[in-house]
């Protein structure tokens, strides 16, 4: 019955679903993993464990933040370059980062966002952009909080206001550059049939309300908004396996096929990059790290506003 369910996922995606509440989730040796609040709790004191606190403001840290974490600033990750803002920073820079926070390649890193206590500035996408940051420059070991920051104290875990002890470590910046994908690339094959591209921003904006130069979305793309896949009340933490299948399907996110997952800045895009590549396990994602504002800035390139993926097409009246 479940099968038939979940044609285009299939029997692979419910696989990659049923150990939702074994956590780390899921099961495997990816590079980024699902943990809650409970897992947290009991293996806040391994020697070998290091917590990244990403929330939106330095305040809200020294405000609160779980005993033990580093604050790393999610502001680190990326600089102008040539102009263009959305640019990852180099990779002595974020080496050096990592490093002063002790993060080691091969060791447990935890990180978690909040909405912020003092600031109230929290999107929640902190964490999927630490994340995703930390797995495409070498780490291996990421393990995304589920709910943040705010689910941890809803369940009556420990707060501190101490700053650690941190040795810096011996971090080394390795690119995994499979992860994203190229401007020529992306514009090579994002309307063959066999890709699907995703737009994770929000509905108005993808249908012309942004702040770009030119309105709308990427001819083609599909707009899947982020926050439809997390709990209404907190941005950092996912629906339930059931919903998000239902979502996925709605939205035709077939596994297989190639997936780009884009929005306006790269952003966004990881949020459903960290779900669908590590989470989910489907075999061909990729993000497109430049997303609408490196697509704007060629002014040749296309834009649709609207709903729809594509402009509609008006059929030609028929000849008298």
């Amino acid at each position: 019955m479940e099968e038939k369910m979940f044609t285009r996922g299939g029997m692979d995606r419910l696989q990659a679903r049923t150990d939702r509440e074994n956590f780390p989730y899921p099961r495997g040796d990816g590079k980024v993993k699902l943990v809650n609040a409970a897992w947290l709790a009991n293996h806040l004191h391994d020697d070998n464990l290091t917590i990244v606190d990403v929330q939106p403001n330095i305040h809200d840290y020294i405000q609160e933040h779980i005993p033990g974490a580093v604050y790393l600033t999610e502001g680190v990750l990326r600089v102008s370059n040539r102009g263009f803002p959305g640019s990852y920073s180099p990779n002595a820079c974020l080496q050096e980062s990592f490093r002063r926070a002790g993060i080691e390649a091969d060791s447990p890193v935890v990180v978690y966002t909040g909405k912020g206590t003092f600031s109230s500035a929290g999107d929640g996408l902190g964490q999927t952009m630490m994340a995703y940051t930390l797995a495409k420059y070498g780490h291996n070991r990421v393990y995304l909080l589920d709910g943040g920051i705010d689910t941890w104290k809803s369940e009556g875990g420990e707060l501190s206001q101490d700053y650690p002890a941190v040795e810096p470590s011996s971090f080394t910046a390795e690119v995994r550059d499979d992860y994203p994908i190229g401007y020529e690339e992306f514009r090579q094959i994002k309307d063959n049939d066999d890709v699907v591209v995703l737009d994770a921003r929000p509905a108005k904006v993808y249908e012309g309300k942004g702040p770009w130069r030119k309105a709308g979305h990427i001819p083609g793309a599909v707009n899947l908004p982020w926050k439809s896949l997390m709990d209404e009340g907190n941005p950092a933490l996912l629906k339930s396996n059931d919903e998000l299948d239902m979502i996925l399907e709605e939205h035709g996110v077939d596994r297989s096929k190639t997936v780009i997952c884009s929005c306006g800045t790269g952003r966004e895009a990881t949020n459903e990059f960290v779900l669908l590549k590590w989470f989910y396990l489907y075999p061909n994602v990729r993000i497109y790290e430049g997303s609408f504002t490196e697509w704007v800035t060629h002014p040749d390139n296309p834009v649709v506003e609207g709903p729809e993926p594509r402009e509609a097409r008006a059929e030609a009246a028929p000849a008298r």
